[in-house]
């Protein structure tokens, strides 16, 4: 079972586990929240060995059922909260389903597996932001000290320590990993990548935060999903795997960079697109840099990235040019005004 699959990570977890396994029964369990898309898996929702199952993680009794009834054997847990400015204007909400969502998922593994804790895996997906800020120099490692300072990383960070406490406590078979941010195609435009490239489409402000110069490791989320299955597969109970791009970009640059592709493929004028940065107020408790040493899944699985950041960027741009209709569809009604309420008055 995979948790949040009609999301953007998730969606691309789907598609690799239900292409790649066709002998086992993958189960899509997702609340269907604002980021939750079934238009994301279009491709393969067909597919024999395709489960899809609306629940919310939150919901222990509908969580029992779908375990009850596929006899889930695994979870892949990426269902989440995952936006840092929500966080910050709702962080009940992040608690809720990041915490307590989590746990929820760990209790009914717990009672459905007790049986034989060793034949089944729990594997959480978190993030590097549960260790806080860099400075200009140094990596995350895997045994860097957490240290969040959002919200959102709070209540990732706390997920986690459940996770390891029900190995430690249970025996539960548990793997975490916690990644650098993705970018790539099915993203939700709220995230600077997508939303950059859906303003520039449409001819809106770019809305960089302070001076610019946070610094962000960038991953292609096919090869995020590439490792998630990798570490699935291959990797240790009890372990946590660190997953990142060895891409540092500072936020002005890649939107220096954005603007340019997109403006070579649009056929606009170049520099066109630069003209709609607008810096604005900063985020309240903006890590200024995040790097992720990733040598631990690179030595141990073998797992690198595949693509350069600039093949990876056109890629996904090339897709929301050609998926012109899924973007309209996401990006309308309930989305304006979310748009408004976190951006107009920074």
């Amino acid at each position: 079972m995979i948790t949040g699959g009609a999301g953007f990570i998730g969606s691309h977890v789907i598609r690799l586990f239900v292409n790649k396994y066709p002998q086992y029964t993958i189960i899509n369990l997702d609340a269907l929240t604002y980021a939750g898309n079934l238009e994301n898996l279009t491709d393969i929702d067909k597919q024999p060995n395709y489960r899809f199952a609306k629940a919310n993680i939150l919901d222990t009794e509908a969580l029992e059922k779908v375990f009850d009834e596929y006899d889930v054997t695994d979870v892949i847990h990426l269902a989440a909260e995952s936006h840092v400015d929500r966080s910050i204007v709702s962080p009940l909400d992040f608690v809720y389903t990041n915490i307590i969502g989590t746990v929820n998922l760990l209790n009914t593994a717990r009672k459905k597996w007790k049986d034989d804790y060793s034949k089944h895996l729990f594997y959480h997906i978190s993030t590097d932001e549960v260790y806080g800020s860099l400075g200009d120099t140094g990596f995350f490692t895997e045994t860097t000290p957490y240290d969040p300072n959002s919200p959102y990383s709070a209540s990732k960070a706390s997920s986690d320590h459940f996770v390891r406490a029900y190995h430690e406590t249970y025996h539960m078979q548990t793997i975490v990993s916690n990644c650098s941010n993705n970018y790539g195609p099915n993203h939700f435009p709220e995230k600077l990548v997508p939303l950059f490239i859906n303003n520039i489409i449409t001819h809106k402000p770019l809305p960089v935060y302070g001076d610019g110069l946070y610094t962000r490791d960038w991953l292609f989320v096919k090869d995020h999903a590439l490792a998630i299955e990798l570490i699935f597969s291959k990797g240790r109970s009890g372990e946590t795997y660190n997953i990142g791009g060895f891409n540092e970009w500072r936020n002005i640059d890649l939107v220096k960079l954005l603007c340019s592709l997109m403006d070579q493929k649009l056929g606009r004028e170049k520099g066109e697109s630069e003209k709609l940065i607008t810096y604005v107020k900063d985020r309240p408790g903006h890590d200024r840099r995040y790097a992720i040493d990733a040598t631990k899944i690179n030595k141990e699985l073998g797992w690198k990235p595949s693509v350069t950041f600039e093949e990876g960027l056109s890629e996904t741009i090339d897709w929301y040019l050609n998926n012109t209709e899924w973007l309209q569809h996401v990006t309308s009604g309930s989305y304006q005004n979310y748009y408004q309420s976190m951006y107009a008055n920074r």
